[in-house]
């Protein structure tokens, strides 16, 4: 009898298992393959040498050259593990590059909307974060990614794990932004550029991956064990940086550097954000006074 029992109790158990592996690897070639069709008129280049600069100043500040390489020309940004491997691609006209064929639509598809030209799901590409950019900002970043010099370089490849797979499937591996985005949401035309909250809002966009759509910080979704935690960015006294001065907030952006002068985790990419400009940091100094205090990490 006993026996009998187990034998029915490991049946179960063998037919759970497959089913959730038959989930998981449905889910995930779902996500992986998936197609998203989106339409929207395509973006008017400027040509002028300050909207190219303002380009460059944007790929700095929200970290494109963090990922893809001072140079543009790629590398691995998750290296090798347990749930695969994330590189990110040649994004210049040389060899090894994946753009030149790209039309215009195809790089605002992929900026604000994490889709590559054929509508799949592009892997690690931080789109949600990018999804609110201005029509403005956005061809100006284009236009530079456009002319930088060619570099002759092949990344690595992408791939992930049939672990990686189910983390996927079950949500605990959130690397497509695609599906986390509205694609059908309105842009806006432009956005000025003065020291308000409002501005500052705009700007945290790109801080919302890591710090928490309220930025109160904490694990970060995704993200292997033994990666820092995020900092709380409210106004929060007691976890936050409510006791913070505005002196402080400037040294911790440009010089990497808390109010105690302890040096901020190097996984925290300062010096991409210290190359915002004084009005930019002003507005993020503005917003991250005018959102409500909460404990670190509550999301």
């Amino acid at each position: 009898m006993m026996k009998r029992w187990l034998l029915r109790t490991l049946a179960v158990l063998v037919l759970v298992v497959l089913g959730l592996g038959v989930f998981a690897w449905t889910r995930s070639t779902y996500l992986l393959h998936h197609t998203w069709h989106v339409d929207e008129a395509a973006l008017v280049l400027p040509n002028d040498a300050q909207s190219i600069e303002q380009g460059h100043h944007l790929a700095v500040t929200h970290g494109c050259t963090d990922c893809h390489a001072q140079d543009m020309g790629g590398g691995v940004v998750v290296p090798k593990s347990p749930i695969g491997q994330i590189a990110a691609p040649n994004l210049t006209r040389g060899k090894g590059g994946v753009v030149a064929a790209f039309t215009v639509t195809d790089w605002e598809r992929a900026i604000r909307h994490g889709l590559r030209p054929d509508g799949r799901a592009l892997i690690l590409m931080p789109s949600d974060e990018m999804n609110g950019l201005s029509d403005a900002d956005t061809a100006d970043l284009i236009a530079w990614l456009r002319q930088t010099p060619p570099v002759d370089r092949a990344t690595e490849r992408t791939f992930i794990t049939p672990l990686g797979r189910a983390l996927l499937a079950f949500g605990k591996l959130p690397v497509i932004a695609a599906n986390r985005i509205d694609q059908r949401a309105p842009h806006m035309a432009y956005i000025a550029a003065v020291g308000d909250a409002r501005y500052g809002a705009y700007l945290a966009q790109g801080c919302m991956g890591c710090h928490g759509a309220h930025l109160s910080g904490g694990a970060i979704p995704g993200m292997p064990p033994g990666t820092p935690k995020a900092a709380n960015l409210t106004p929060d006294l007691a976890t936050g940086i409510g006791t913070w001065s505005k002196a402080d907030f400037y040294r911790a952006l440009r010089q990497g550097r808390k109010p105690d002068g302890t040096a901020l985790n190097p996984f925290m990419p300062w010096k991409s954000v210290g190359a915002s400009s004084d009005t930019e940091l002003d507005a993020l100094w503005a917003y991250v006074h005018s959102v409500p205090a909460r404990p670190a990490g509550q999301r």
